[in-house]
């Protein structure tokens, strides 16, 4: 039976842009009002599942006390953890190793930051991930609060791009995106 995933990834945090990755910074107050903009059009899910980070959790305890629904905390729907580029961003980067920047963007699985973890790691977990989450919840519709690359990483799937084009997938804050998964383990984008 298939599952029904609607991604959010979280509002602007206090530490800015650049690569957030597993940094636990908190939301800003425009986050905050980003993410209550994305969901005030009345949607309604079966439950919510969020990154522990609390750029995505402290949102997502509000709205599960809001509307009055289970929220579970799944630390595989993490963001990818860069490594020494931790809260760097990606101008600073490229005057510091902008060869391995390029690498990192034209080849993201092959190419890992310094003491960063493998895409190809990333990618198992949040798979493994929405298999518990298809197991445990088939026939649900679930809104899943987590971050830029998990989301690009299931879109990059789910509209059959090529692994290196994932890096090209753009996931603005607060944006929702609605997926569906199969029991096969297919995900399909839907309109």
């Amino acid at each position: 039976m298939t599952v029904y995933l609607e991604l959010l990834r979280h509002g602007e945090t206090e530490l800015g842009g650049g690569l957030r990755g597993s940094l636990d910074d908190a939301l800003t107050a425009t986050g905050w009002a980003q993410l209550r903009a994305a969901v005030a059009d009345g949607s309604r899910w079966d439950r919510l599942v969020s990154s522990p980070l609390q750029r995505c959790a402290r949102f997502a305890e509000e709205l599960a006390a809001q509307q009055k629904l289970p929220l579970s905390f799944e630390a595989d729907l993490q963001e990818l953890h860069f490594g020494a580029w931790e809260g760097c961003n990606t101008a600073d980067l490229m005057k510091t190793s902008a060869d391995a920047l390029g690498h990192f963007w034209r080849n993201p699985y092959g190419f890992t930051p310094p003491e960063g973890e493998p895409l190809l790691a990333f990618e198992a977990r949040v798979l493994r991930a929405l298999q518990r989450l298809q197991a445990d919840y088939a026939g649900q519709r679930l809104l899943l609060v987590t971050h830029g690359g998990v989301i690009r990483l299931l879109l990059a799937r789910a509209r059959g791009l090529p692994r290196n084009d994932l890096l090209q997938v753009t996931v603005a804050h607060a944006q929702r995106f609605q997926l569906s998964l199969d029991s096969q383990g297919e995900l399909r984008e839907l309109a």
